[in-house]
């Protein structure tokens, strides 16, 4: 080919040229978009002087047509738009660019014929430019003449003609036009602001023409031939056999050493969509026959340009490993086996995205429920088969084939029974779904239907694992389910709804599947109303699971109506006409009110005692039912106290409730006799005295027949905090049996202990304004002169003003948007683990007067009062936060300044004391209890210095130890007990945090454990040697021992009935998490979940307590029935249990991580409460209360969002750890240095320990790390501060700039005029494959779905030094989706020590396995601060319960009058 040589001349002819092409192009777009006559006007009186005088001639007329309203506004703009259409398609001289004279060739850019006034200017324009064709590319010869060789001339005169008449034209302007001058200025000032173009594609394969890794292809051998079936060394037969000429189906070839390419050269993919949108591909090979598995060129035939490509197809895996990958033309099949060395790379992609496709169905149709971090450490640690053209799976990758991932799975899908749970409902699934921007429903097919090969993945036959159940436990479900499918079938099933959007829905129904057959059109019965299979709508499956778990882990905070602490809600009774007479005398006589035991209400004789019904106004509601607590007659007429039974059905319970069961509730009130509709009988089930031994026998899950008056009652239930308990104990003193009443009772005695009192006044020390005493009495709390509290953030304040930190906005003011073209998604403040709205801890201090204000010389009682010394923390003083982080958390500066406080403010007793007047170590002081501090110094806040405290300070410090009643005797929650330790079984134990933390609370000694994954288990067993861990399912150890067994396969003794006195575990929620409707599928995986199991381990076994730990959403799973059915579970085996969500930021980890606890406990045992926060918390991350049935349930905790310390920060866990790289692999290293913080040497333990173990972190991808490292350090940094660049990276790869090349509706363009989107769907249209890009430093898929999901605001984020981590995941990533941060300064994911830390693992704690392992132990576990905190309440618990017996029990005896050492 010759080249031509521009000179200078025409080299400044072509530049100016290019820029008044841009010009026009600006012109046109802007004139456009105009939506006013001011706008048209300022705008055509800039091109007006640049048209032909017959243009300008038309124009105004059109603009006199527009003013006299002949035309309407938008008819005027159409037809300028044609009229500058036709205009600037014209040269000079008239002709048009395809020798039609003053017209267009009459096609629009896709090809559909247009009329003039509708034709349109395109983006595009620079599209339509000659087809580019490879130096090296050969002519064709031979072979069928295809649609690219009759159109190649044509194309060739189309792109002279355009280039010489738009030349001519631009040409003659400059040389006659006054004004071009003035025109070129105004295009330098406007041109490079407001108006950018996109860089140039090809119209074919849509590749950037400027893309350097933009490949032609070289060219076809000289012995290539065109037209080669024909060839004996392709056929089957020798041409003297029967059947040579008898094929019905397309011929099958094997090619080699083939190239894909379009008809400008291009080498492109084939499986991006062209041949979809009708785009010839062509190929170039060796052929060879059908049965020769040999990918080397001998034996082949070379051809050249064969296609255009119709279809492609894959067929399965070839052994389980290698998809086969075929084209078909209209005139063979063609397998492909090597790509020639230039395409090797493009069908690497092609061959990684299939395999990866593989990988991804067949781990998720086993482990339905795994998490996004989960199916990144299965694509990271497959090693892909030997003969593939890549050796490893990166994120990176599954995002860029995420489209063709997620098509496969509905395909898999498809091929489904109706019943069975869609894979893209999955939570994995959801997730890619979302980071990616994958478009759902979106059929592509082919141009040939007839060829379809759809990717073959082995299915999983099993089903659901057969879940070990007792009797009780599957009686429940069963019958329950039954319930509402029988439901369902009565009301005619679930019709199936649908998005109406996806291809999907708009296809129309197959006719051949079972669901169509069965449909009135196809002949059928029309029962089943269920949707074509063909048909099924992936959007809605989605939708629906996001809605079934729409409460996040974070952020999260349901606004509802905080309903009344007074539980009794007006009761719409009805008045029955019945006949009332006293039976017997009057027991006794209260002024007006005359008292009896009995009455005849029509016949029925009714005495106190006795459980009566009372009717509702509304006859849908059932009848009201109450005990009769006293009977009186008064001048209201006939009366009597009616304490009020809640229905089962009414609790939290809800529909799964016995019909029967009655609840104790403090609910009371006085009413007239004639409301009372009947008597009805009320029995107490009490558990019986073997109750522990009965487990697994009860079948019967009716207690008593319904015989329409008959019902029971076994628990008293709170219903804010849905607790069922043990009816208390009451026995009224005899002066007021006729009208005792236990609620009336409970009620009173709250409201005493809510009101503060005072007791044993000083009359010495009196004053005229106030009287002064020596005891104060407070929510069931003593406080003497001397004893500390604790007391609201805001009860005083200090003298000293500390530098607290400063609220400042970290977004930048002057940023250069085309190096950071994604900062302006920062639009907030706010920083994902900041604790900058973490409220301040509470204030502490100690007593020196009680006293009350006297009113007309006596005191006032109503109103208790506090002369207090306050207390400094060290963040309290002038050193401000900076003081706390070196010092112990619990110390404090003693000071002389005082302060007022209404008792009523106080939350609590703690114990402060003088550091050197110990008769312990302070370590040993401190670890009796959270309520202990300590002080060495005092604080003066006028000279801010630290001084000896004074003496009466130092004294005063045992006051009032050994005084009042009941003191002077106590045991020690915190220290160590004469309590034996409670004999445990964990189940889903993991790595061991659940137990880990009930140790640390000395209540548990875990002699058994079930995990069935070995690395994990192995950890259980390194840091527990003395426990037997179970590697099987725990099904299978069940039913051993339910048979009889007393040891497993493997030699181990199994625990026996009798032996477990704690039961604890977090089951997964396998196989109904995703489910979206009642039918026997999703009911089958119900019933066998792991749930199930472990409710049966807690039947057969009868523990003493149960522990159910599992994801916050445990109690929002299905409408709550997840939670309902394991609560009815507990409540008819008889045990008193509760639900609540605890947040382990709450008690000593620097990280948020909200879990749901069930607990539960025997009869006889205390139902423990939920453990008081201890520490202050980001109040977005503390959203604790749980809406179930539209009712709002709280926590048990009095002291809401406050704490009695400080936040634990990432500073506080991590800072002692040595810096290391990314990969970092080495599982020994030394510290480097002592501790630092509080935290840090409680973690780090008493013992010395030089050796810091399991501080490595996973080894990311040369790209991540790359990104990784421009991640600036600044606070709140994640990926929108990433610069547009190029950037070398460590393995010498060079990453590309990412194109922004459409418009974004919603962000429009930025300040320079650049264009926003990164794909079509930015401007509203459907996605485009073209449009992705990769090996960006800036992440495709981030700003490509970024407006539909908050910005993704931390991803690639870094920890917030004084903040917290997110919830520390299995898998750290960048792009996980609970947002895996960077450290703080090295570009590396945090290590599994560093996440141990977050999660409150001592450094001596063991994992094991590889690192991806140890990330899965580590963020499977229970935080144990966390379960340490739920211990140390079970312990509560039983110490109680000892106290209040007061008998022999468990070797330990404590009378009554010793007291027990609790947090307030």
């Amino acid at each position: 080919m010759k080249r031509y040589i521009l000179n200078p001349a025409e080299s400044e002819f072509m530049f100016v040229f290019v820029v008044l092409m841009k010009a026009s192009l600006f012109l046109v777009l802007c004139f456009f978009t105009l939506s006013t006559q001011d706008r048209v006007k300022e705008k055509l009186k800039l091109v007006q002087e640049f048209l032909h005088d017959d243009a300008q001639d038309q124009l105004s007329s059109l603009k006199e047509k527009m003013k006299s309203s002949e035309i309407s506004v938008e008819g005027y703009l159409s037809k300028v738009k044609a009229l500058l259409v036709r205009e600037l398609s014209q040269s000079t001289n008239g002709e048009g660019v395809n020798g039609q004279s003053g017209k267009t060739n009459g096609l629009a850019t896709n090809g559909s014929h247009k009329g003039e006034e509708d034709a349109e200017v395109t983006m595009d324009t620079q599209e339509e430019a000659a087809p580019l064709k490879s130096p090296t590319a050969a002519k064709g010869k031979n072979g069928r003449k295809s649609k690219s060789d009759s159109d190649s001339k044509s194309n060739k005169e189309y792109t002279s003609h355009c280039c010489k008449g738009t030349a001519l034209l631009w040409c003659g302007l400059i040389l006659s036009s006054s004004t071009t001058s003035v025109f070129l200025q105004h295009l330098k000032e406007n041109v490079p602001t407001i108006f950018q173009t996109p860089p140039p594609k090809c119209p074919d394969c849509r590749q950037y023409l400027d893309d350097a890794d933009l490949k032609f292809f070289q060219g076809d051998p000289d012995t290539a031939v065109g037209l080669m079936l024909t060839d004996e060394r392709l056929s089957l037969f020798d041409s003297n056999e029967d059947g040579f000429e008898s094929y019905e189906d397309l011929p099958q070839h094997k090619i080699t050493n083939f190239s894909v390419y379009d008809k400008k050269g291009h080498l492109c993919p084939f499986d991006a969509g062209l041949i979809e949108k009708n785009v010839e591909l062509y190929f170039s090979c060796v052929v060879k026959p059908i049965y020769d598995d040999n990918p080397c060129l001998d034996g082949g035939v070379p051809a050249k340009k064969l296609g255009p490509i119709n279809a492609w197809w894959i067929t399965g895996f070839d052994g389980g490993e290698k998809a086969l990958i075929g084209f078909t033309t209209a005139f063979a099949d063609y397998i492909l086996m090597q790509p020639s060395e230039e395409y090797s790379y493009i069908f690497a992609l092609m061959q990684e995205k299939i395999y990866m496709s593989k990988i991804v169905v067949e781990f998720l149709q086993k482990n339905p429920d795994v998490s996004y971090e989960d199916l990144l450490n299965k694509i990271e640690t497959t090693v892909p088969p030997a003969g593939l053209n890549f050796n490893s799976f990166t994120e990176d990758t599954l995002l860029r084939h995420a489209q063709f991932v997620v098509e496969q799975v509905e395909s898999y899908d498809e091929a489904g029974d109706q019943d069975e749970q869609p894979i893209i409902v999955t939570p994995c699934m959801r997730d890619l779904i979302k980071l990616a921007g994958v478009t759902l429903g979106k059929r592509r097919a082919a141009r040939r239907q007839a060829i379809r090969h759809p990717t073959k993945i082995e299915k999983d036959l099993k089903g659901p694992t057969k879940a070990t159940t007792t009797k009780l436990v599957y009686t429940i479900f069963d019958t329950f389910f039954s319930d509402q499918i029988d439901q369902i079938d009565k009301d005619g099933g679930i019709k199936r709804q649908r998005c109406g959007v996806c291809e999907v829905c708009q296809s129309s129904d197959c006719g051949k599947c079972v669901a169509c057959k069965d449909m009135i059109k196809f002949g059928g019965s029309g029962r089943s109303k269920q949707a074509c299979r063909q048909r099924r709508c992936p959007n809605l499956a989605v939708k629906e699971a996001e809605d079934d778990e729409n409460i996040e882990e974070e952020d999260i905070i349901v606004e509802i109506k905080k309903s009344s602490k007074k539980v009794p809600i007006a009761k719409k009774k009805k008045q029955a006409s019945v006949k009332l007479s006293w039976v017997g005398e009057v027991v006794e006589t209260e002024g007006k009110r005359r008292y009896y035991k009995k009455v005849k209400v029509n016949e029925e004789l009714l005495e106190v005692g006795d459980c009566v019904s009372v009717s509702s106004e509304d006859p849908t509601t059932a009848l009201y039912l109450a005990r009769i607590t006293s009977m009186w007659e008064d001048g209201s007429g006939k009366m009597f106290h009616a304490h009020w039974f809640l229905r089962g059905t009414a609790t939290v319970l809800g529909e799964s409730s016995d019909p029967l069961e009655l609840m104790l509730v403090d609910d009371c009130e006085d009413m007239q006799l004639n409301y009372v509709e009947s008597k009805v009988n009320v029995m107490y089930k009490a558990p019986t005295d073997n109750w522990a031994m009965e487990g697994g026998m009860d079948d019967e899950i009716k207690v008593i027949e319904d015989d329409g008056k008959s019902f029971f009652y076994q628990f008293w239930y709170e219903p804010e905090c849905a607790r069922f308990e043990t009816p208390p104990a009451f026995v009224p003193l005899d002066a007021s049996k006729h009208k005792h009443c236990m609620s009336c009772a409970r009620t009173n005695e709250k409201e005493e202990q809510e009101t503060p009192r005072v007791a044993e006044p000083l009359g010495s020390q009196d004053h005229d304004s106030k009287a002064v005493y020596a005891l104060a009495l407070f929510k069931g709390a003593q406080y003497r002169v001397g004893d500390s509290v604790f007391l609201p953030p805001d009860a005083f304040n200090f003298s000293v003003k500390a530098a607290s930190p400063v609220k400042k906005s970290h977004r930048k003011e002057d940023v250069d948007e085309d190096l950071f073209p994604e900062y302006y998604r920062k639009s907030s403040d706010y920083i994902k683990g900041s604790n900058l709205d973490a409220p301040k801890p509470f204030r502490i201090g100690r007593i020196k007067e009680i006293f009350c204000h006297r009113r007309n010389g006596k005191p006032d009682m109503s109103e208790v009062k506090l002369r207090i010394y306050k207390l400094y923390r060290p963040e309290n003083t002038h050193k401000g936060v900076k003081a706390s982080y070196h010092t112990d958390i619990n110390q404090l500066y003693w000071s002389e300044e005082e302060g007022t406080v209404g008792m009523a403010e106080v939350l609590g007793r703690c114990q402060v004391e003088y550091a050197e007047d110990l008769n312990e170590s302070v370590q040993d002081f401190s670890s009796g209890g959270p309520d202990r501090f300590y002080f060495l110094e005092a604080y003066n806040a006028k000279t801010k210095g630290f001084e000896d405290p004074p003496n009466h300070a130092r004294s005063s410090v045992q006051k009032g130890k050994g005084k009042g009643k009941g003191k002077g005797k106590t045991l020690d929650l915190y220290g160590e007990s004469p309590l034996p330790k409670y004999r445990t079984l964990d189940v889903f134990s993991g790595c061991g945090g659940l137990s880990e933390g009930f140790h640390q609370a000395d209540i548990s000694e875990t002699l058994w454990a079930i995990e069935m994954w070995e690395p994990a288990a192995q950890a259980f067993r390194l840091n527990n040697p003395g426990t037997t861990v179970f590697t099987e399912d725990c099904n299978v150890l069940l039913k051993l021992v339910m048979s009889g067994e007393k040891t497993n396969s493997l030699g181990q003794k199994l625990p026996q009935k009798g032996d477990v006195e704690m039961l604890c575990g977090g089951p997964p929620c396998q196989g109904f998490s995703g489910m979206n409707r009642f039918n026997s599928r999703t009911y089958s995986k119900f019933k066998n979940s792991l749930v199930v199991s472990y409710l049966s381990y807690c039947d057969y076994y009868r523990p003493k307590f149960f522990l159910l730990e599992n994801v916050r959403n445990f109690v929002s799973f299905k409408s709550s029935m997840v939670l309902k059915l394991t609560l009815r579970c507990l409540v008819r085996m008889g045990y008193q249990c509760t639900f609540g969500v605890l947040q382990a930021g709450q008690y000593g980890v620097a990280q948020t991580r909200r879990r749901a606890i069930i607990l539960a406990a025997a009869p006889g045992e205390k139902l423990p409460r939920y453990p008081e926060p201890l520490h202050v918390f980001a109040p977005r991350a503390c959203s604790l209360n749980v809406v179930v049935d539209e009712k709002k349930y709280f926590s048990n905790v009095t002291r809401g969002n406050g704490g009695i310390y400080r936040t634990i920060t990432v500073r506080d866990a991590m800072s002692d750890l040595p810096d290391i790289r990314n990969g970092h692999a080495s599982l020994e290293i030394s510290y480097n240095g002592e501790p630092q913080s509080w935290f840090q040497r409680q973690i780090r333990g008493t013992q010395y320990q030089p050796i810091l173990r399991d501080h490595i972190c996973k080894d990311m991808s040369a790209l991540v790390e790359g990104r990784m490292r421009q991640i600036p350090l600044a606070p709140g940094s994640d990926w929108r501060d990433l610069p547009n660049l190029e950037l070398r990276l460590k393995d010498g790869t060079l990453t590309k700039r990412l194109r922004y090349t459409h418009p974004d509706k919603k962000n429009g363009r930025s300040s320079t005029g650049a264009l926003r989107g990164v794909c079509t769907c930015s401007g509203g249209t459907p996605c485009d494959p073209a449009d992705r890009q990769f090996n960006t430093l800036i992440p495709w898929c981030l700003p490509h779905t970024g407006n539909r999901h908050n910005h993704w605001a931390g991803l690639y984020g870094r920890l917030e030094w004084d903040g917290f981590f997110s919830t520390t995941v299995t898998n750290p990533e960048p792009m996980g989706k609970q947002v895996a941060e960077l450290i703080l300064l090295n570009p590396q994911v945090v290590s599994v020590r560093e996440c141990a830390r977050s999660q409150g693992f001592p450094d001596t704690y063991r994992f094991f396995g590889n690192i991806l392992d140890k990330h899965r132990q580590v963020g499977n576990a229970v935080p144990p601060p966390l379960s340490r905190a739920i211990g140390l309440e079970i312990k509560k618990c039983i110490l109680e319960r000892i106290k209040e017996e007061g008998v022999q029990g468990e070797g330990l005896f404590i009378p009554p009058s010793y007291s027990i050492i609790t947090p307030k």
